[in-house]
């Protein structure tokens, strides 16, 4: 992946040097479930390294972490010492500030085009936790998440070596930097899915469903359209900038997605397979719904909530 005529943005607090609480000290996950993240929703905590959402806003992810039906509620904002600001100058710092000047510029067309109003959300880089404001305690093992109140974005940058060496999900250092910008794409999708107001309906789905297996597979939903909008932005770059997906870029990011399909993380953890435990997809449809978003560069094919659609 070519970035280096990428825009910076300096939307990024970095706390990567603030320490192992980053800023300002954590607060427990507010579940009343033991401080535990979406690293306990796939068995023996597999799904720790596998990006997506912060479950806790979905009542399917709120059941299997408490273990009863209510509904989630973030805690209130409290001050916390934030790291630097703006964008980073080491390596992988100013490349996640570029992917998200990107990831800015392009929906930001998108919206214009549909006449809507698009401000984008900010990351947070941190080391082992930091204060994950009102979405509780950031913790490495969590992996990526997007956190909706907030609208911001929490990354510790470790999780990118994890997928080349725990997952295998890149080789080299232009898919994997190809890599990471998926990832990113996808948490960045997820709040396309909050501006659009998606992810409060889904919520409210999920309230009203009937077992876990029916809130599972509405946040199943939620992810693969995250998985198809970042393919939507890819689309957008690429015809933005010919050459910035580089050759095996896009078989590093389908290589990645079926390494952390649900049914991947299941089998390498118990040997079986649950689709009903499934939050995040299988290979085959977190492979489908990228490429879908990939070659056809609408949001409209991203309707992963459409009759028939999986």
């Amino acid at each position: 992946m070519r970035y280096d005529d990428f825009r910076r943005s300096d939307e990024i607090d970095d706390r990567r040097d603030s320490g192992g609480m980053g800023g300002g000290g954590g607060f427990g996950v507010p579940m009343g479930g033991g401080g535990l993240g979406i690293g306990t929703i796939i068995v023996l905590g597999l799904l720790g390294y596998a990006f997506g959402i912060d479950p806790r806003i979905l009542i399917g992810g709120a059941e299997i972490l408490s273990g009863g039906g209510q509904a989630p509620s973030y805690q209130q904002d409290r001050p916390s010492r934030q790291g630097k600001t703006g964008a980073p100058t080491d390596e992988m710092g100013s490349m996640i500030a570029g992917i998200l000047g990107e990831l800015d510029d392009r929906w930001s067309e998108i919206f214009k085009a549909s006449g809507q109003n698009y401000t984008g959300p900010k990351i947070v880089l941190f080391r082992n936790a930091t204060n994950g404001g009102r979405c509780g305690m950031a913790q490495s093992a969590m992996g990526p998440f997007y956190c909706p109140p907030d609208r911001t974005i929490f990354l510790d940058t470790a999780f990118f070596r994890e997928v080349e060496t725990r997952f295998r999900g890149c080789s080299g250092k232009s898919a994997c930097n190809f890599t990471t910008a998926y990832i990113i794409a996808h948490e960045a999708g997820h709040h396309i899915q909050n501006l659009l107001g998606i992810l409060p309906r889904v919520q409210r789905a999920q309230q009203q469903a009937g077992s876990k297996a029916e809130a599972n597979a509405l946040q199943v939903k939620v992810e693969l359209q995250a998985d198809c909008l970042s393919g939507v932005w890819v689309n957008r770059e690429e015809k933005k900038r010919p050459g910035f997906v580089e050759a095996g870029d896009i078989d590093a990011a389908l290589k990645t997605a079926t390494a952390i399909g649900d049914d991947t993380l299941q089998r390498q953890a118990t040997g079986r397979v649950v689709p009903d435990s499934f939050t995040h997809g299988s290979a085959a449809q977190r492979r489908q719904w990228f490429m879908t978003g990939y070659q056809q560069g609408t949001v409209q094919a991203c309707n992963t909530f459409g009759a028939g659609a999986l």
